[in-house]
């Protein structure tokens, strides 16, 4: 959920608690989406993709709770925006 202009996240919230680091992230998602849309809105799916790094270990953890088919079709359609993003084109996220 990096915001604008945020490439990888290297380096942002070092010696946060994880727990805080999430927090953060989620709080930053959710005023981006008031700017955009308002009061009068509804949260409706969510997928979860995060980062978990230990050590020299990484691993991603995904948690969506819906059928499979429809997170599917969630990550392909976010695939979809962010390539439109990435070529300058319509910001549909």
């Amino acid at each position: 959920m990096a915001g604008a202009g945020e490439a990888d996240g290297e380096g942002e919230g070092e010696g946060a608690s994880p727990r805080a680091r999430l927090m953060q992230e989620v709080a930053e998602e959710m005023d981006g989406i008031e700017a955009d849309f308002g009061d009068d809105f509804e949260i409706g799916r969510v997928i979860t993709i995060v980062e978990v790094k230990r050590g020299d270990d990484m691993s991603l953890r995904v948690r969506a709770g819906q059928y499979p088919w429809v997170s599917m079709g969630m990550l392909y359609a976010a695939l979809e925006i962010l390539k439109l993003q990435m070529t300058g084109g319509p910001d549909k996220g």
